[in-house]
């Protein structure tokens, strides 16, 4: 695809170093960076809510069994879109540890101001999982094996099993026994019931009975195998679809002259955003 003589002086400019226009252009990266960078925190905070939130809001919900299962597998379908996107045109491992310290964000942001500051929950009551040390790992896995397919074996049944132990160290202070009126609690239960929710599914589930629930034991382990298996087929699925949207950026469709193209352009491969590198 030619360019036009006044697109040429445009490019020369912006090769200049230091120019007024190459300047402008770094300033308008910076922009576009942050408006990404909110987009997708707000997009998989929302995704996470809807999904898992019930099992991260609350810390009587963080159970041994499906808050174990529920939160990697829910995690692995942004998050493997994400790394395939950043690893096909940049070739940086870095995207699970973005959407990670991302949505550790948001959470915080919408946990403090709008459980602390707006409902008066205590913080004890609604901190959110930690999620970082699981996307370490899905990076690593990925940058020293440079395949998807072992990252899809390792590193997502990886990311599973770290996950209650990332949170161990935190929620162990939640599960002391106590007794309440002959009753024998953990500390969790003992705030969930002090802080009623009236009207959501966290008021009306039925707490288990006979037994103190502990972190600990098999079913624990169990869980978190069963969503290390159900991780590995997310990832691959998802892998797949976030490789699919890396490649649209060459496609020709109506709306390229907004990118700058002509009706009779024909953009190729190596020209679009889906070239290889």
């Amino acid at each position: 695809m030619a360019l036009e003589p006044s697109q040429e002086r445009v490019l020369q400019e912006l090769l200049k170093p230091n120019s007024q226009m190459s300047r402008f252009s770094r300033k308008l990266d910076y922009f576009i960076i942050a408006i990404v960078m909110f987009a997708v925190m707000g997009a998989f905070h929302i995704h996470f809510m809807l999904t898992g939130g019930d099992w991260d809001f609350w810390v009587d919900w963080k159970d041994r069994q499906f808050w174990v299962t529920v939160t990697p597998i829910v995690l692995m379908i942004v998050i493997a879109a994400f790394q395939a996107i950043f690893y096909q045109h940049f070739r940086l491992p870095i995207g699970a540890t973005l959407c990670g310290i991302l949505l550790i964000l948001g959470e915080w942001l919408n946990r403090y101001f709008g459980f602390y500051l707006w409902s008066h929950f205590p913080m004890s009551l609604v901190w959110p999982a930690l999620v970082i040390p699981m996307c370490l790992w899905l990076d690593l896995v990925l940058h020293l094996s440079r395949s998807f397919i072992l990252t899809a074996i390792i590193g997502a049944l990886g990311f599973a099993l770290m996950f209650p132990a990332s949170n161990w160290a935190i929620l162990a202070a939640f599960r002391v026994p106590i007794e309440v009126q002959g009753t024998l609690l953990s500390m969790a239960d003992y705030i969930g019931f002090t802080f009623s929710r009236t009207a959501t599914p966290e008021y009306l589930r039925i707490i288990e009975r006979g037994t103190l629930r502990t972190f600990g034991g098999e079913s624990t382990i169990i869980a978190a195998f069963f969503s290390g298996f159900v991780c590995m087929i997310m990832y691959a699925i998802w892998w797949n679809i976030g490789n699919y949207i890396a490649q649209l950026g060459w496609t020709n469709n109506r709306l390229k002259s907004f990118m700058g193209f002509k009706k009779d352009d024909n953009v190729t491969v190596a020209e679009g955003l889906g070239g290889k590198l």
